[in-house]
């Protein structure tokens, strides 16, 4: 019998489904707990990276920051009122005290004391009048906090938003003179990651999946939108906008974002855990693949057949691949993987996953050529 084909059409908001030895004997042969390392794995290969130091350096820098935070805590409880504060500059810890006797104790830990007016209950003092006031900041500021070097609590405003900074102070009861006004390089932003097979929705009426993660963006299937339709994320944040979108004929999109949400080279295995996208080198008939989507989460399958073109109700599309993985609505532009290769985005087909079915998909690699995309791997 003719299974009917339909196009895995975004769904919408509001609808759902497819359109033994002795404890003693062990304890005496127990070996001995080995000391926890400061370094946990691709700690020193990522400081290398990001801090431009050698092996070496970053060794040594995490041996001696460790024993500084050791010091630094047995001073902290030992200080008690004293205490204000303590950072690392290289390989000299610093311990801010409000006495001198203090400084004595600091000096006696091989430490550099530095006497200061207030102390560490004082700043945060300062802090908790600053939070009880938060709600009636104005948005030209953006944030304050602690500086232990200056012993002062620092509020970040804009540029030429001094005078409004200086009354939101006054207005929490803090003094002048403890708060240091500095105007801010940037504004603070959330920052959300691109992940193939999230949902996402299109001009907040219909939700399609995430495909692969591209530079600037991710690419999709083009009939969940078309150029100009306007994105948001799973979390409800504003998005991207379709940048191109071809349906039928082909059915590929893509979608660039805004500086909120970074292009990351995973695809949700809806286990809680993700996979990382290694490529995008097609695999034959008879492979293995699976593929991940906002509905139904992640499937698998086999490859059935390659260039396949498909008559949709909305038109025919060509150079689809053919497999006997199923999907539903909503699962549309979803990622399909075969190993850490990137294969595709969720088209259309039949059935569903409870009886199963056949879907098809809009090769990557094409998506990628026709629109001169970077896929982003890892």
């Amino acid at each position: 019998m003719r299974r009917t084909l339909s196009v895995c059409v975004a769904i919408t908001v509001a609808a759902g489904g497819f359109a033994a030895t002795s404890p003693a004997a062990a304890a005496a042969a127990a070996p001995p707990v080995p000391a926890p390392s400061p370094a946990p794995p691709g700690l020193l290969q990522a400081m290398q990276r990001d801090l431009g130091m050698t092996e070496a350096q970053a060794k040594t820098r995490v041996a001696d920051e460790a024993a500084a935070a050791r010091v630094s805590e047995k001073l902290k409880a030992s200080l008690g009122a004293d205490f204000a504060g303590s950072w690392v500059t290289g390989t000299t810890l610093t311990v801010a005290v409000a006495s001198s006797a203090a400084a004595a104790k600091v000096s006696a830990e091989g430490a550099t004391a530095k006497v200061v007016e207030r102390s560490a209950a004082d700043l945060n003092a300062v802090m908790s009048k600053l939070n009880a006031k938060g709600a009636s900041a104005t948005d030209a500021i953006s944030n304050w906090h602690v500086d232990v070097k200056t012993n002062t609590v620092v509020l970040v405003a804009d540029p030429g938003a001094t005078s409004a900074a200086a009354t939101f102070v006054a207005s929490a009861g803090v003094a002048a003179a403890d708060v240091t006004i500095v105007a801010k390089a940037e504004s603070p932003r959330p920052l959300y990651d691109i992940v193939g097979g999230d949902p996402y929705y299109i001009n907040g009426t219909s939700r399609c999946s995430i495909g692969f993660s591209v530079v600037g963006g991710f690419v999709t299937a083009g009939h969940c939108g078309t150029p100009g339709a306007s994105t948001t994320g799973y979390n409800g944040a504003a998005q991207g906008t379709f940048q191109a979108s071809s349906f039928p004929g082909d059915d590929m999109a893509w979608v660039s974002t805004n500086a909120s949400w970074t292009p990351q080279p995973w695809v949700n295995l809806y286990n809680g855990t993700a996979a990382v996208v290694g490529g995008s080198t097609a695999a034959p008939p008879g492979s293995a693949i699976c593929r991940s989507g906002s509905t139904t989460g992640w499937h698998c399958g086999t490859v059935q057949a390659t260039g396949s073109t498909v008559n949709y109700p909305q038109g025919t599309v060509f150079g689809l691949t053919m497999t006997n993985v199923c999907a539903e609505p909503g699962d549309s532009g979803g990622s399909w993987l075969s190993g850490n290769q990137a294969q595709g985005v969720t088209s259309g087909g039949s059935g569903n996953c409870t009886s199963g079915g056949t879907t098809y998909f809009q090769p990557v690699n094409e998506i990628l050529s026709r629109y001169g995309l970077t896929l982003v791997t890892g």
